[in-house]
Protein backbone atom coordinates (compact mmCIF):
# COMPACT_ATOMS: atom_id res chain seq x y z
CA UNK A 1 0.00 0.00 0.00
CA UNK A 2 1.41 3.38 -0.96
CA UNK A 3 2.03 6.08 2.17
CA UNK A 4 -0.27 9.12 2.04
CA UNK A 5 1.60 11.79 2.87
CA UNK A 6 0.87 13.48 5.86
CA UNK A 7 -0.60 16.92 4.45
CA UNK A 8 -2.72 15.14 2.62
CA UNK A 9 -4.40 13.10 5.82
CA UNK A 10 -4.28 17.29 7.70
CA UNK A 11 -5.89 18.38 4.65
CA UNK A 12 -8.25 15.31 5.12
CA UNK A 13 -8.74 16.15 8.58
CA UNK A 14 -9.39 20.10 7.97
CA UNK A 15 -12.27 19.39 5.68
CA UNK A 16 -13.98 16.57 7.58
CA UNK A 17 -14.15 20.02 10.64
CA UNK A 18 -16.62 22.04 11.00
CA UNK A 19 -15.76 25.59 9.67
CA UNK A 20 -17.43 27.12 12.68
CA UNK A 21 -15.31 27.84 15.57
CA UNK A 22 -17.80 27.35 18.27
CA UNK A 23 -18.63 23.85 16.46
CA UNK A 24 -15.05 23.23 16.53
CA UNK A 25 -14.89 23.56 20.70
CA UNK A 26 -17.68 21.85 21.13
CA UNK A 27 -16.74 18.73 19.03
CA UNK A 28 -13.28 18.69 20.92
CA UNK A 29 -14.20 19.25 24.09
CA UNK A 30 -17.39 16.39 23.45
CA UNK A 31 -14.38 14.13 22.32
CA UNK A 32 -12.50 14.73 24.78
CA UNK A 33 -15.21 14.05 27.49
CA UNK A 34 -15.79 10.58 25.47
CA UNK A 35 -12.13 9.60 25.28
CA UNK A 36 -11.68 10.48 29.43
CA UNK A 37 -14.95 8.55 30.04
CA UNK A 38 -13.70 5.52 27.89
CA UNK A 39 -10.13 5.80 29.80
CA UNK A 40 -11.71 6.34 33.24
CA UNK A 41 -13.78 3.19 32.75
CA UNK A 42 -10.87 1.01 31.36
CA UNK A 43 -9.01 2.33 34.16
CA UNK A 44 -12.28 1.20 36.73
CA UNK A 45 -12.53 -1.93 34.93
CA UNK A 46 -8.85 -2.67 35.49
CA UNK A 47 -8.59 -1.12 38.96
CA UNK A 48 -11.80 -3.68 40.05
CA UNK A 49 -10.18 -6.45 38.67
CA UNK A 50 -7.13 -6.29 40.86
CA UNK A 51 -9.43 -5.52 44.05
CA UNK A 52 -10.92 -8.49 42.61
CA UNK A 53 -8.11 -10.37 42.11
CA UNK A 54 -6.81 -9.49 45.70
CA UNK A 55 -9.57 -9.96 47.43
CA UNK A 56 -11.23 -13.58 45.89
CA UNK A 57 -7.35 -14.69 46.41
CA UNK A 58 -7.36 -13.70 49.91
CA UNK A 59 -10.43 -15.79 50.81
CA UNK A 60 -9.54 -18.47 48.80
CA UNK A 61 -6.08 -18.81 50.64
CA UNK A 62 -8.49 -18.22 54.09
CA UNK A 63 -10.53 -21.08 53.03
CA UNK A 64 -7.65 -23.63 52.50
CA UNK A 65 -6.50 -22.09 56.11
CA UNK A 66 -9.51 -23.33 57.18
CA UNK A 67 -9.60 -27.16 55.85
CA UNK A 68 -5.89 -27.40 56.96
CA UNK A 69 -7.07 -29.50 60.32
CA UNK A 70 -8.22 -32.41 57.78
CA UNK A 71 -11.55 -34.36 56.71
CA UNK A 72 -13.13 -37.69 57.43
CA UNK A 73 -13.01 -39.84 54.92
CA UNK A 74 -16.14 -42.21 53.59
CA UNK A 75 -16.12 -45.65 52.22
CA UNK A 76 -15.74 -44.16 48.41
CA UNK A 77 -12.71 -41.76 49.07
CA UNK A 78 -15.61 -38.75 48.32
CA UNK A 79 -16.96 -36.54 50.26
CA UNK A 80 -20.68 -35.13 49.88
CA UNK A 81 -20.70 -32.24 47.02
CA UNK A 82 -23.15 -29.58 45.33
CA UNK A 83 -24.05 -29.89 41.75
CA UNK A 84 -21.78 -28.47 39.52
CA UNK A 85 -24.44 -26.96 37.32
CA UNK A 86 -25.36 -24.69 40.70
CA UNK A 87 -24.52 -21.29 39.96
CA UNK A 88 -25.20 -20.06 43.39
CA UNK A 89 -21.60 -21.35 45.00
CA UNK A 90 -18.15 -19.43 44.42
CA UNK A 91 -15.48 -22.03 45.22
CA UNK A 92 -14.73 -25.21 44.18
CA UNK A 93 -12.96 -27.09 47.09
CA UNK A 94 -11.03 -30.32 46.61
CA UNK A 95 -8.77 -32.41 48.86
CA UNK A 96 -6.30 -34.94 47.92
CA UNK A 97 -4.68 -37.24 50.14
CA UNK A 98 -0.82 -37.52 49.89
CA UNK A 99 -0.82 -40.02 47.56
CA UNK A 100 -2.92 -38.27 45.18
CA UNK A 101 -6.80 -40.30 46.56
CA UNK A 102 -9.14 -37.42 46.17
CA UNK A 103 -11.05 -37.65 49.46
CA UNK A 104 -13.28 -34.77 49.25
CA UNK A 105 -14.81 -32.16 46.36
CA UNK A 106 -17.63 -29.10 46.88
CA UNK A 107 -19.00 -29.63 43.36
CA UNK A 108 -19.63 -33.02 42.19
CA UNK A 109 -18.23 -33.57 38.68
CA UNK A 110 -16.20 -30.51 38.55
CA UNK A 111 -13.48 -32.33 37.27
CA UNK A 112 -10.47 -29.98 38.15
CA UNK A 113 -7.17 -31.20 37.33
CA UNK A 114 -4.76 -31.78 40.23
CA UNK A 115 -1.94 -29.38 40.53
CA UNK A 116 1.27 -29.96 41.27
CA UNK A 117 2.69 -26.38 41.62
CA UNK A 118 1.70 -25.33 45.48
CA UNK A 119 0.13 -21.52 45.87
CA UNK A 120 -1.71 -19.47 42.76
CA UNK A 121 -1.95 -21.10 39.52
CA UNK A 122 -4.22 -20.20 37.04
CA UNK A 123 -5.45 -23.45 35.42
CA UNK A 124 -7.80 -24.33 31.84
CA UNK A 125 -10.89 -26.38 32.69
CA UNK A 126 -14.63 -26.93 31.92
CA UNK A 127 -14.41 -24.39 29.06
CA UNK A 128 -12.86 -21.49 30.93
CA UNK A 129 -9.94 -20.61 33.11
CA UNK A 130 -10.11 -20.95 36.90
CA UNK A 131 -8.01 -19.57 39.38
CA UNK A 132 -6.86 -22.42 41.83
CA UNK A 133 -4.78 -22.43 45.24
CA UNK A 134 -3.17 -25.53 46.14
CA UNK A 135 -1.54 -25.88 49.83
CA UNK A 136 -0.30 -28.75 51.18
CA UNK A 137 -0.57 -30.47 54.55
CA UNK A 138 1.19 -33.37 57.24
CA UNK A 139 -1.47 -35.81 55.53
CA UNK A 140 -3.66 -33.39 52.58
CA UNK A 141 -3.68 -31.54 49.70
CA UNK A 142 -6.09 -28.95 49.48
CA UNK A 143 -7.42 -27.12 46.39
CA UNK A 144 -9.29 -24.00 45.96
CA UNK A 145 -10.95 -22.70 42.28
CA UNK A 146 -12.45 -20.18 41.35
CA UNK A 147 -13.85 -19.17 38.05
CA UNK A 148 -12.32 -16.02 36.62
CA UNK A 149 -15.87 -15.40 34.79
CA UNK A 150 -17.13 -14.44 38.62
CA UNK A 151 -14.05 -11.91 38.85
CA UNK A 152 -14.46 -10.13 35.43
CA UNK A 153 -18.25 -10.00 36.58
CA UNK A 154 -17.57 -8.42 39.61
CA UNK A 155 -15.13 -6.38 38.19
CA UNK A 156 -17.50 -5.33 35.68
CA UNK A 157 -20.57 -4.15 37.82
CA UNK A 158 -18.33 -2.41 40.09
CA UNK A 159 -16.95 -0.34 36.76
CA UNK A 160 -20.19 0.46 35.78
CA UNK A 161 -20.94 1.38 39.61
CA UNK A 162 -18.39 4.19 39.09
CA UNK A 163 -19.26 5.06 35.43
CA UNK A 164 -22.85 5.60 36.05
CA UNK A 165 -22.49 9.08 37.92
CA UNK A 166 -20.65 10.54 34.83
CA UNK A 167 -23.45 8.84 32.47
CA UNK A 168 -25.92 10.91 34.43
CA UNK A 169 -24.22 14.09 34.32
CA UNK A 170 -23.06 13.84 30.92
CA UNK A 171 -26.15 16.04 29.63
CA UNK A 172 -25.38 18.53 32.41
CA UNK A 173 -21.70 18.39 31.43
CA UNK A 174 -22.48 18.78 27.39
CA UNK A 175 -24.93 21.82 28.64
CA UNK A 176 -21.79 23.05 30.75
CA UNK A 177 -19.33 22.74 27.99
CA UNK A 178 -22.01 24.73 25.28
CA UNK A 179 -22.60 27.42 27.77
CA UNK A 180 -19.05 28.39 28.62
CA UNK A 181 -17.85 28.17 24.96
CA UNK A 182 -20.69 30.68 24.17
CA UNK A 183 -20.05 32.73 26.99
CA UNK A 184 -16.20 32.87 25.83
CA UNK A 185 -17.17 33.66 22.12
CA UNK A 186 -19.77 36.10 22.85
CA UNK A 187 -16.59 38.95 22.80
CA UNK A 188 -15.92 37.32 19.28
CA UNK A 189 -19.78 37.30 18.44
CA UNK A 190 -19.86 41.16 19.70
CA UNK A 191 -16.69 42.43 17.58
CA UNK A 192 -18.46 40.51 14.16
CA UNK A 193 -21.66 42.48 15.03
CA UNK A 194 -19.67 46.09 15.35
CA UNK A 195 -17.98 45.30 11.79
CA UNK A 196 -21.16 44.11 10.12
CA UNK A 197 -23.25 47.35 11.06
CA UNK A 198 -20.23 49.54 9.74
CA UNK A 199 -20.13 51.77 6.68
CA UNK A 200 -17.49 51.63 4.37
CA UNK A 201 -16.51 54.96 5.64
CA UNK A 202 -16.25 54.26 9.54
CA UNK A 203 -12.76 53.30 10.37
CA UNK A 204 -12.85 54.00 13.78
CA UNK A 205 -10.87 51.92 16.34
CA UNK A 206 -13.05 48.68 17.20
CA UNK A 207 -13.56 48.05 20.65
CA UNK A 208 -10.97 44.95 22.38
CA UNK A 209 -12.95 45.11 26.01
CA UNK A 210 -13.06 41.49 27.26
CA UNK A 211 -11.63 39.38 24.17
CA UNK A 212 -9.89 36.65 24.78
CA UNK A 213 -6.36 36.68 24.85
CA UNK A 214 -6.01 34.87 22.17
CA UNK A 215 -8.30 36.97 19.76
CA UNK A 216 -7.21 40.63 21.15
CA UNK A 217 -3.95 40.67 18.94
CA UNK A 218 -5.78 39.90 15.80
CA UNK A 219 -8.31 43.25 17.17
CA UNK A 220 -5.48 45.02 17.66
CA UNK A 221 -4.00 44.56 14.26
CA UNK A 222 -7.00 45.38 12.98
CA UNK A 223 -7.13 48.52 14.31
CA UNK A 224 -3.66 49.58 13.34
CA UNK A 225 -4.71 48.21 9.85
CA UNK A 226 -7.67 50.82 10.21
CA UNK A 227 -5.30 53.68 11.23
CA UNK A 228 -3.07 52.99 8.76
CA UNK A 229 -6.19 52.60 6.21
CA UNK A 230 -7.41 56.22 7.41
CA UNK A 231 -3.94 57.49 7.42
CA UNK A 232 -3.94 56.73 3.75
CA UNK A 233 -7.90 58.32 3.05
CA UNK A 234 -6.61 61.64 4.55
CA UNK A 235 -3.29 61.56 2.76
CA UNK A 236 -5.49 60.80 -0.37
CA UNK A 237 -7.82 64.03 0.23
CA UNK A 238 -5.08 65.90 1.06
CA UNK A 239 -3.36 65.10 -1.90
CA UNK A 240 -6.65 66.00 -4.33
CA UNK A 241 -7.01 69.18 -2.15
CA UNK A 242 -3.52 70.45 -2.59
CA UNK A 243 -3.00 69.92 -6.52
CA UNK A 244 -6.52 71.16 -7.33
CA UNK A 245 -5.36 74.53 -5.16
CA UNK A 246 -1.82 74.46 -6.19
CA UNK A 247 -2.89 73.20 -10.42
CA UNK A 248 -4.81 76.08 -10.68
CA UNK A 249 -1.94 78.81 -10.58
CA UNK A 250 0.16 77.00 -12.98
CA UNK A 251 -2.05 76.10 -15.32
CA UNK A 252 -3.95 79.74 -15.43
CA UNK A 253 -0.67 80.76 -15.99
CA UNK A 254 -0.14 77.98 -18.65
CA UNK A 255 -3.25 79.49 -20.47
CA UNK A 256 -2.05 82.76 -20.34
CA UNK A 257 1.55 82.32 -21.63
CA UNK A 258 -0.51 80.43 -24.82
CA UNK A 259 -2.63 83.43 -25.29
CA UNK A 260 0.50 85.63 -25.26
CA UNK A 261 1.91 83.40 -27.68
CA UNK A 262 -1.05 83.27 -30.40
CA UNK A 263 -0.81 87.44 -29.76
CA UNK A 264 2.68 87.28 -30.86
CA UNK A 265 3.01 89.98 -33.65
CA UNK A 266 6.57 88.82 -34.97
CA UNK A 267 9.04 86.39 -34.78
CA UNK A 268 10.59 88.06 -31.76
CA UNK A 269 7.75 88.24 -29.34
CA UNK A 270 6.79 84.63 -30.83
CA UNK A 271 10.57 83.40 -29.47
CA UNK A 272 9.50 85.08 -26.21
CA UNK A 273 6.13 83.89 -25.87
CA UNK A 274 7.30 79.95 -26.76
CA UNK A 275 10.22 80.41 -24.12
CA UNK A 276 7.72 81.58 -21.38
CA UNK A 277 5.29 78.90 -22.33
CA UNK A 278 8.12 76.21 -21.96
CA UNK A 279 9.17 77.32 -18.59
CA UNK A 280 5.62 77.15 -18.08
CA UNK A 281 5.09 73.75 -18.40
CA UNK A 282 8.59 72.50 -16.95
CA UNK A 283 7.38 74.39 -13.40
CA UNK A 284 4.35 72.14 -13.86
CA UNK A 285 5.80 68.64 -14.90
CA UNK A 286 8.14 69.19 -11.67
CA UNK A 287 4.91 70.23 -9.19
CA UNK A 288 3.37 67.40 -10.48
CA UNK A 289 5.96 64.92 -10.14
CA UNK A 290 6.78 66.28 -6.51
CA UNK A 291 3.34 66.01 -5.81
CA UNK A 292 2.94 62.29 -6.81
CA UNK A 293 6.45 61.60 -5.23
CA UNK A 294 5.08 62.87 -1.77
CA UNK A 295 1.72 61.18 -2.25
CA UNK A 296 3.70 57.98 -2.72
CA UNK A 297 5.85 58.76 0.44
CA UNK A 298 3.55 59.22 2.49
CA UNK A 299 1.21 56.44 1.79
CA UNK A 300 3.77 53.60 1.28
CA UNK A 301 5.69 51.77 3.38
CA UNK A 302 9.80 52.03 3.84
CA UNK A 303 11.51 48.23 2.81
CA UNK A 304 13.25 46.96 5.60
CA UNK A 305 16.65 46.11 4.36
CA UNK A 306 20.14 47.72 4.51
CA UNK A 307 21.26 50.67 3.27
CA UNK A 308 24.62 52.19 2.82
CA UNK A 309 24.15 55.72 3.68
CA UNK A 310 27.87 56.47 2.28
CA UNK A 311 26.98 55.12 -1.17
CA UNK A 312 23.72 56.83 -0.58
CA UNK A 313 25.27 60.22 -0.48
CA UNK A 314 27.46 59.52 -3.25
CA UNK A 315 24.76 58.92 -6.02
CA UNK A 316 22.68 61.94 -4.44
CA UNK A 317 25.83 64.09 -5.11
CA UNK A 318 25.78 62.62 -8.76
CA UNK A 319 22.27 63.73 -9.11
CA UNK A 320 22.28 67.24 -8.45
CA UNK A 321 26.03 67.91 -10.26
CA UNK A 322 24.58 69.31 -13.07
CA UNK A 323 22.65 71.91 -11.26
CA UNK A 324 25.78 72.73 -9.06
CA UNK A 325 28.10 73.20 -12.03
CA UNK A 326 25.55 75.65 -13.99
CA UNK A 327 25.77 77.95 -10.44
CA UNK A 328 29.39 77.47 -9.96
CA UNK A 329 29.12 76.22 -6.64
CA UNK A 330 31.34 73.73 -4.49
CA UNK A 331 28.82 70.81 -3.60
CA UNK A 332 30.58 67.46 -2.07
CA UNK A 333 31.19 64.79 0.48
CA UNK A 334 32.19 66.08 3.85
CA UNK A 335 34.41 63.29 5.06
CA UNK A 336 34.45 62.52 9.17
CA UNK A 337 37.14 60.96 11.42
CA UNK A 338 35.08 57.78 10.95
CA UNK A 339 34.45 58.16 6.69
CA UNK A 340 36.07 54.56 6.64
CA UNK A 341 33.80 52.96 8.58
CA UNK A 342 30.37 51.60 7.20
CA UNK A 343 26.89 53.58 7.81
CA UNK A 344 24.05 51.39 7.54
CA UNK A 345 20.77 51.69 8.09
CA UNK A 346 17.21 49.77 7.36
CA UNK A 347 15.16 51.05 5.12
CA UNK A 348 14.50 51.92 1.08
CA UNK A 349 17.70 52.72 -0.70
CA UNK A 350 15.91 54.92 -3.52
CA UNK A 351 13.55 56.31 -1.09
CA UNK A 352 16.71 57.69 0.94
CA UNK A 353 18.50 58.59 -2.21
CA UNK A 354 15.41 60.66 -2.86
CA UNK A 355 15.59 62.17 0.74
CA UNK A 356 19.33 63.60 -0.09
CA UNK A 357 19.04 64.50 -3.22
CA UNK A 358 16.22 66.79 -2.61
CA UNK A 359 18.27 68.57 0.68
CA UNK A 360 21.18 68.73 -1.92
CA UNK A 361 18.40 70.44 -4.18
CA UNK A 362 17.12 72.93 -1.91
CA UNK A 363 20.49 73.87 -0.74
CA UNK A 364 21.87 74.92 -4.30
CA UNK A 365 18.73 76.83 -5.44
CA UNK A 366 18.32 78.64 -1.83
CA UNK A 367 22.37 79.48 -1.98
CA UNK A 368 23.40 82.34 -4.18
CA UNK A 369 25.75 81.77 -7.00
CA UNK A 370 29.43 80.36 -6.10
CA UNK A 371 28.20 79.23 -2.60
CA UNK A 372 28.96 76.13 -0.90
CA UNK A 373 26.84 72.61 0.15
CA UNK A 374 27.90 69.93 2.13
CA UNK A 375 27.01 66.65 2.76
CA UNK A 376 27.69 64.72 5.49
CA UNK A 377 27.40 61.28 6.75
CA UNK A 378 28.28 59.87 10.12
CA UNK A 379 27.79 57.76 13.42
CA UNK A 380 27.29 59.20 16.50
CA UNK A 381 26.65 56.46 18.71
CA UNK A 382 24.20 53.67 17.98
CA UNK A 383 22.46 56.37 15.72
CA UNK A 384 23.06 57.20 11.69
CA UNK A 385 23.43 60.95 11.17
CA UNK A 386 23.42 62.29 7.36
CA UNK A 387 23.71 66.49 7.21
CA UNK A 388 23.73 69.08 5.17
CA UNK A 389 24.57 72.55 5.22
CA UNK A 390 25.01 75.57 3.14
CA UNK A 391 26.61 79.10 2.67
CA UNK A 392 23.02 80.55 1.90
CA UNK A 393 20.92 83.27 4.03
CA UNK A 394 19.27 80.20 5.82
CA UNK A 395 15.93 80.51 7.72
CA UNK A 396 14.65 82.26 10.58
CA UNK A 397 14.19 79.97 13.77
CA UNK A 398 10.49 81.57 13.74
CA UNK A 399 9.73 79.61 10.18
CA UNK A 400 11.47 76.23 10.76
CA UNK A 401 8.76 74.53 11.80
CA UNK A 402 6.61 75.77 8.99
CA UNK A 403 8.92 75.46 6.12
CA UNK A 404 8.49 71.51 6.52
CA UNK A 405 4.71 71.89 5.77
CA UNK A 406 3.67 71.30 1.71
CA UNK A 407 3.78 74.22 -0.57
CA UNK A 408 5.20 76.26 2.25
CA UNK A 409 8.44 77.97 1.23
CA UNK A 410 10.92 80.82 1.69
CA UNK A 411 11.04 83.19 -1.10
CA UNK A 412 14.07 84.21 -2.51
CA UNK A 413 14.55 85.90 -6.10
CA UNK A 414 15.33 83.58 -8.95
CA UNK A 415 14.69 80.11 -6.78
CA UNK A 416 11.64 78.57 -8.38
CA UNK A 417 10.10 75.86 -6.44
CA UNK A 418 6.42 74.47 -4.95
CA UNK A 419 7.29 74.16 -1.29
CA UNK A 420 7.43 70.33 -1.10
CA UNK A 421 11.21 69.24 -1.10
CA UNK A 422 10.91 69.51 2.77
CA UNK A 423 7.88 68.09 3.28
CA UNK A 424 8.91 64.79 0.96
CA UNK A 425 12.08 64.84 3.19
CA UNK A 426 9.92 64.51 5.98
CA UNK A 427 7.73 61.90 4.78
CA UNK A 428 10.40 59.99 3.98
CA UNK A 429 12.17 60.17 7.31
CA UNK A 430 8.97 59.99 8.99
CA UNK A 431 8.46 56.51 6.92
CA UNK A 432 12.11 55.50 8.36
CA UNK A 433 11.56 56.26 12.12
CA UNK A 434 13.54 59.04 11.34
CA UNK A 435 14.05 62.68 12.67
CA UNK A 436 14.80 65.93 10.61
CA UNK A 437 16.22 68.84 12.06
CA UNK A 438 16.40 72.69 10.97
CA UNK A 439 19.59 74.98 12.52
CA UNK A 440 21.95 77.41 11.93
CA UNK A 441 25.03 75.83 10.51
CA UNK A 442 27.97 77.33 12.55
CA UNK A 443 30.66 76.62 10.13
CA UNK A 444 29.06 78.24 6.67
CA UNK A 445 26.25 80.07 8.27
CA UNK A 446 23.57 79.13 6.24
CA UNK A 447 21.22 76.57 7.02
CA UNK A 448 21.81 73.05 8.44
CA UNK A 449 19.41 69.66 8.09
CA UNK A 450 19.91 67.07 9.92
CA UNK A 451 18.56 63.85 9.69
CA UNK A 452 18.97 61.31 12.31
CA UNK A 453 17.81 58.49 12.05
CA UNK A 454 17.51 55.99 15.53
Amino acid sequence: MKNVPTTSWRSALQSMLPRSLRMRLLVFLLAAIVLAGAVQGALAYRGALDEADALFDYHMQQTALALRSGLPVDAQGLGPGLDPEDENHEFIVQVWTNEGLRIFESAVGAALPQIAVLGFANVQARGGTYRVFSMQTRSQVIQVAQNMAARRDMARSLALRTLAPLAIMAPLLVLAVWWGVSRSLAPVERVRRQLAQRQADDLSPVSDAQLPDEVQPLVSELNLLFERVQRAFDAQEHFVADAAHELRSPLAALRLQLQGLQRAGDDAARAVAIERLSAGIDRATRLVEQLLTLARQEASTATNEPVDLHAVAQLALADVAPAAQARSMDVGLLHSDAANVPVTVRGDAEALRMLARNLLDNAIKYTPPGGRVDLQVRREGDAAVLTVEDSGPGIAPEHRERVMQRFVRETSEGAPGSGLGLAIVQAIAQGHGATVQLSASPRLGGLLVTVRFG
